[in-house]
């Protein structure tokens, strides 16, 4: 199973899964925001439900994309 970031603006990126396109908003999704389009790049998809950044050590699942709002996030960065 293949992912492709398409496109990287000022507010977030798009995430290309077959033929869905999803757009993955840094306002919802805050650890990507200071991610280089090299580390953003880098997107494994082991599973149809699984997003796995190795450079960023973040793993998500598809569907929290898709509805984020059914899915809280909880960020610890450093202050």
């Amino acid at each position: 199973m293949e992912a492709e970031v398409t496109h990287v603006s000022k507010h977030g990126f798009w995430l290309l899964l077959g033929d869905e396109e999803l757009s993955v908003p840094f306002s919802e999704f805050p650890w990507f925001k200071k991610a280089t389009i090299e580390q953003l790049s880098e997107v494994h998809r082991p599973t149809a439900n699984h997003l796995y950044w190795p450079q960023l050590d973040v793993d998500l699942a598809v569907e929290s994309i898709r509805n984020p709002g059914a899915f809280p996030l909880v960020s610890k960065t450093a202050a």
